[in-house]
């Protein structure tokens, strides 16, 4: 089945779709999962030990995709897979995923999901009310930090490149070195 961007499919659909390809339903449109590049898988890798080490002995557990997040409430229900997701509220996670609102996410950009994380993501993790949301861009080095505002909207981001350290809003102890991120 070819997929495009604009074809609205239901949810029974898409559960057919994802029995043999890793694929994400955001608003009633199914998005393909690329294969990742080296340096993508890298930094993913990194920013997990770094959440691991971080979160050892916390009430919350960081999780690597691929790994089903489901936001669902009323008749509106979305899947997907967050390169990385901070779970707090655990007694959610199931076999097959995560039903809720996880505190934080991350996406490591590459050049076919960049439009993807930027508006389709950014907009339901905004809506569903993650707390905060990161955008890890290789090609730039940089790291974008978004939090939701008491409105339910993501303030302008703090920015951080590769010289800075980043600090979580929510998780105020949580640093990342970006020169420890990218190579």
């Amino acid at each position: 089945m070819d997929i495009q961007r604009d074809l609205y499919i239901s949810f029974e659909e898409y559960l057919t779709i994802a029995e043999t390809e890793r694929a994400e339903y955001i608003d009633g449109r199914v998005f393909l999962q690329a294969s990742p590049t080296f340096e993508h898988q890298n930094i993913i890798g990194k920013l997990y030990i770094k959440l691991m080490e971080f979160f050892k002995e916390k009430n919350c557990i960081p999780i690597i995709s691929p790994f089903d997040v489901i936001l669902e409430r009323e008749r509106e229900k979305n899947v997907v897979q967050p390169d990385l997701t901070v779970i707090c509220n655990k007694e959610n996670i199931t076999s097959s995923g995560f039903k809720g609102v996880p505190e934080l996410i991350i996406e490591v950009l590459s050049p076919s999901t960049a439009s993807k994380d930027y508006i389709f993501k950014m907009n339901l993790y905004m809506r569903f009310g993650v707390k905060e949301y990161w955008i890890v861009n290789p090609k730039s080095k940089t790291i974008e930090i978004f939090t939701i505002n008491e409105e339910g909207f993501y303030d302008m981001p703090l920015t951080y490149s590769i010289n800075d350290v980043a600090n979580s809003q929510i998780f105020t102890d949580l640093k990342v070195e970006l020169r420890e991120i990218f190579f």
